[in-house]
């Protein structure tokens, strides 16, 4: 009974309902009694968790009532050719958020109230509060995992029937600038980036056929650019018999490859590209091709399928073409800078793989819906 009554004084002084000499006394008591302190802090956070649990509630249930009146409306499509999995999906990030914080409130508030309640009975002691203490740090744990898991589903995977190509493709600025082939991303509307398992939304900045390159920038709140670039991109050519090595995704692991340059021209005598005998996999399309110094010296196009252990290369100064006519149309693309030295030269090739792979990326388009 006495707990019953001090829970109410409790109720009484955190609500500002006691009178003033009622509440000097129990602010007296409070300083003397630190159990009694402790269980005012203990309540007012309790009230203070079920407070943000009701806002959150009202904040779901406001945005049912605004999704729903946009269905009446018809400014959103519910649609019978968006499929049950679709839906879900669209639900899950939309409420997600509040989702996990009501879980966790709700789950914190428990244990409060548990705690509350072994607190004030007679078999009370400092082994039960260290037992609450120790479940309210489990909750804070599980809590904080939920918050990883929330982040990594940020981005649904997009089943793989979807995809329309898949590629490579590598930086050519920090902030998120991606170069690869056009024809890798040919009938698409939206493009996923992926690299070492973090995948990020791109779009398309431009798309040149003729020459078959493509400019993309990773559009995502998750990415955290890059400050600084290890490999440059060379103007100059590269000399007959030079060795070359790539990097790519012909499967989702990414690949190395070694050979050499074995023409100074491409297909059918074009001199913007050249012919390098390594063997390659339509999916190490758009991969960057390096020199021994780590210089990038141009971006794989196609395999010829006549000829075994034979692709071609857009040499890089295109890529230095391609740019410039681009700053010149876009200013907001003035800033795009592409690196022009490299921290790789006499470095050997297994360091300078394990420095380069974190900077080449799978590329797989879809058709937006």
């Amino acid at each position: 009974m006495e707990d019953i009554l001090l829970l109410e004084a409790i109720e009484r002084y955190l609500s500002g309902t006691m009178l003033p000499a009622e509440k000097e006394y129990f602010e007296q008591l409070r300083k003397n009694t630190p159990e009694i302190d402790q269980m005012v802090v203990e309540h007012k956070l309790f009230l203070q968790q079920m407070d943000q649990f009701s806002e959150r509630r009202n904040l779901r249930n406001a945005l049912h009532e605004v999704h729903n009146d946009l269905v009446s409306k018809g400014d959103i499509y519910e649609g019978g050719e968006i499929s049950t999995k679709g839906r879900v999906v669209q639900l899950w990030n939309k409420y997600r958020r509040v989702t996990a914080i009501a879980a966790c409130i709700a789950g914190i508030t428990a244990l409060l109230i548990s705690g509350l309640f072994t607190y004030f009975s007679p078999a009370a002691n400092k082994s039960s509060i260290e037992q609450l203490t120790r479940k309210v740090s489990t909750l804070e744990n599980a809590q904080k995992a939920l918050n990883s898991e929330i982040k990594n589903k940020q981005h649904v995977n997009i089943p793989k029937e979807e995809f329309k190509s898949a590629g490579t493709g590598f930086l050519i600025d920090g902030k998120g600038y991606i170069v690869t082939n056009a024809h890798v991303l040919t009938g698409t509307g939206a493009v996923v980036v992926s690299n070492k398992g973090d995948q990020y939304d791109a779009k398309i900045i431009n798309i040149d056929q003729i020459h078959d390159l493509a400019i993309l920038k990773i559009d995502d709140s998750d990415y955290k650019p890059f400050s600084y670039l290890p490999y440059s991109i060379k103007k100059s050519g590269v000399d007959l018999g030079e060795e070359l090595f790539t990097l790519g995704y012909p499967r989702d692991e990414i690949v190395y490859n070694m050979g050499y340059l074995s023409a100074e021209s491409g297909y059918d005598g074009d001199t913007s590209s050249c012919q390098i005998s390594l063997s390659a996999n339509p999916g190490n399309s758009g991969g960057p091709v390096f020199n021994k110094n780590g210089e990038i010296v141009g971006v794989l196009s196609a395999k010829q399928t006549q000829a075994e252990g034979v692709v071609f290369a857009i040499k890089a100064k295109g890529l230095y073409k391609m740019v410039d006519d681009l700053k010149q149309s876009d200013t907001s693309l003035q800033k795009m800078k592409m690196p022009s030295s490299t921290s790789l030269k006499g470095m050997n090739r297994i360091d300078q793989i394990k420095e380069l792979q974190n900077y080449v990326f799978i590329i797989k388009a879809y058709n937006q819906k």
